[in-house]
Order: structure tokens, then C-alpha cells, then sequence
């Protein structure tokens, strides 16, 4: 029986993941995410999709295993998630009035063919004050996040200006160029529009 396969615990892509499929398994990869960052973010963040996807694709056969990745680059520097709550507070500063860019590295697994790609997103921020800062910090949703902030999150969506470039991405997954992905390569495993009227 051919299955779908997300080599990841994040609750965010297994969101975005059910707009497209009914029924899929997730399988977090068990890997080591802190490989020091290149400077080449398309890269960095295919390698790591690449490296999910192939650790969980050991255990599943006739199944598309589906790995990503997300950072967040500001001045070709890599915002990881923030060590602490001091440390989310850098971060959301350094970001605050500037331009930076969310990069997801898509891998994708079906047997011996590998695929992997990565989407680029531009966001702009508002000036943060530092009470505003302070105050989405507080709430602890900025730490499991890289770039210490959720676009989808109440706070963290009021601090974007606005985005060039695909929304999903920013939140963790690019449905729209997996989509098209898994249509032009794995067709066997091609979404279809689900009957939302029960």
C-alpha cells in the first residue's frame, strides 16, 4: 500500500501537509539539525531535507517520504531558534524595520529516485518596540521557531509587514511548489482536491 511519509514532528507542516492529503504518517527523523550553516541557504536547507527524508525512508518502502527544512537568513547570516528567552529577544531587534528571507529545503523519497528543492521567501517587518518584543517573547511561542517568530502566530503576524513570495513557506511548508513537485515527478502520489461537504 503506497503511503505518504513526513519525516517531521513539526505541527506546523503537519497542518499544512492535511490541506493536501486525507490520510499520511509522520516519522520525525532522528538526525543532528545543527550542521554548521555554509552561507548557502538553498543548499543548506536541501541538505538537511535530504538528510530527514533519508534517515526516515530506511523504514518504509512503496512510500514518498517528504523531509524539510526551514531558516531564516538576515544579512546571509542563519536565525536559528533562540536559545533562550534573551536570545529570542536579539533576534526579533536584529529583525525589526528590516527585509530577511525564510528559506524551506523540500526532499522528497520514493524508492531510488531523490528530489529535492528549496523556495525562498522575502518578509518585511515593522519596527518592533521593545515592549512588543518583550510581550510575544513572554508568551514562549517564539522558541521552537526559527527566527524566534511564528507568521501565524497572533503576535508574530502583526509584526510582518508584508511577504514577497509564497505565505506557507514562511510557515513551514511550500504546498503550492510541492504540489506542482509531486505532480511533474511522483503523479502516483498527486493530491486531490478533498470533499470538504460531509
Amino acid at each position: 500500500m503506497k503511503t505518504i511519509v513526513l519525516a517531521s514532528q513539526s505541527p506546523r507542516r503537519k497542518k499544512l501537509l492535511s490541506l493536501l492529503y486525507q490520510d499520511f504518517i509522520c516519522h520525525p527523523a532522528d538526525i543532528d539539525e545543527n550542521l554548521p550553516y555554509d552561507g548557502n541557504p538553498d543548499a543548506y536547507c536541501r541538505n538537511l531535507a535530504l538528510l530527514k527524508a533519508k534517515e526516515v525512508a530506511t523504514e518504509y518502502n512503496d512510500s514518498l517520504v517528504i523531509g524539510s527544512d526551514t531558516i531564516v537568513v538576515f544579512k546571509n547570516k542563519s536565525l536559528g531558534k533562540p536559545e533562550n528567552a534573551k536570545d529570542a529577544e536579539r533576534i526579533l531587534g536584529l529583525l525589526s524595520g528590516n527585509t530577511h528571507s525564510v528559506f524551506t529545503g523540500v526532499a522528497l523519497i520514493y524508492g531510488s529516485m531523490e528530489i529535492s528543492f528549496s523556495v525562498e521567501t522575502e518578509v518585511v517587518f515593522h519596527d518592533l518596540s521593545e515592549i512588543e518584543i518583550k510581550a510575544y517573547v513572554a508568551t514562549g511561542s517564539p522558541m521552537d521557531k526559527a527566527g524566534a517568530y511564528g507568521i501565524q502566530d497572533d503576535w508574530g503576524a502583526v509584526f510582518v509587514k508584508k511577504i514577497i513570495g509564497d505565505y506557507y513557506n514562511v510557515v513551514g511548508f511550500p504546498i503550492q511548489a510541492y504540489y506542482k513537485m509531486v505532480q511533474d515527478h511522483f503523479p502516483s502520489f498527486s493530491p486531490e482536491p478533498q470533499n470538504q461537504l460531509h
